[in-house]
């Protein structure tokens, strides 16, 4: 029986093994190599498009922050208007007061009282003077309780001379009241209170007449 040498055989197969090992190793590192690069470039882009949205962003919050001190600003601007507006609305209608004041004091002075002096410190007037009697000075009180431009009117001192001298000397204060100026405080308060809303219709639909 003839004998067959397989060696050489085999090493060729062996050599070939090895040469599609090798190539198949070196196409799985180009492959993990393209893999990684394509994954890298695409974590890159999705990074820089969202930095780009960051800057964007920021611009935009900057822009905003710009635009509310702007309006901040203006509402400054717009109280510091409407308190001087407000001063001068107060302004014109205390100008007169001086006048109803004096007027007052003529018109609530009873007869057997006669002023001796009158002194205005801020709102607040205190009178001195000399009464017949001290009903003629609870009248005078009751005048000045029931006037629209004085109000919360207070005895500060009654004095009743000697026997041989008729009359008495009192100290009255009171507070200065301005009946327009309140009227138009009220008129602000009730204009910077919201509107009732609407009570909405209670049951459901009614039927028409047949």
């Amino acid at each position: 029986m003839p004998r067959i040498n397989l060696l050489p055989w085999r090493e060729a197969e062996r050599k070939r093994k090895r040469q599609e090992f090798g190539v198949g190793a070196v196409g799985a590192l180009v492959l993990a190599a393209v893999v990684y690069f394509a994954v890298n470039w695409q974590m890159q882009s999705a990074i820089d498009e969202q930095s780009a949205r960051n800057a964007y962003l920021k611009q935009e919050i900057s822009e905003l922050d710009k635009q509310i001190a702007e309006i901040l600003d203006l509402e400054e601007q717009k109280k510091r208007l409407q308190e001087r507006i407000a001063v001068i609305e107060q302004l014109e209608l205390s100008r007169p007061e001086i006048v109803h004041v004096f007027d007052q004091l003529v018109r609530t002075t009873p007869d057997g009282i006669y002023l001796t002096s009158v002194k205005q410190t801020n709102r607040k007037i205190e009178l001195k003077g000399i009464a017949q009697s001290s009903t003629r000075v609870a009248s005078y009180m009751r005048n000045i309780d029931s006037s629209e431009w004085l109000t919360d009117p207070a005895l500060q001192i009654l004095e009743t001379k000697g026997k041989t001298d008729t009359g008495s000397q009192f100290t009255l204060s009171m507070m200065q009241e301005n009946p327009q100026l309140a009227a138009a405080k009220t008129e602000e308060k009730m204009s910077a209170r919201p509107a009732a809303k609407p009570a909405g219709k209670k049951g459901g639909k009614t039927g028409g007449a047949r």
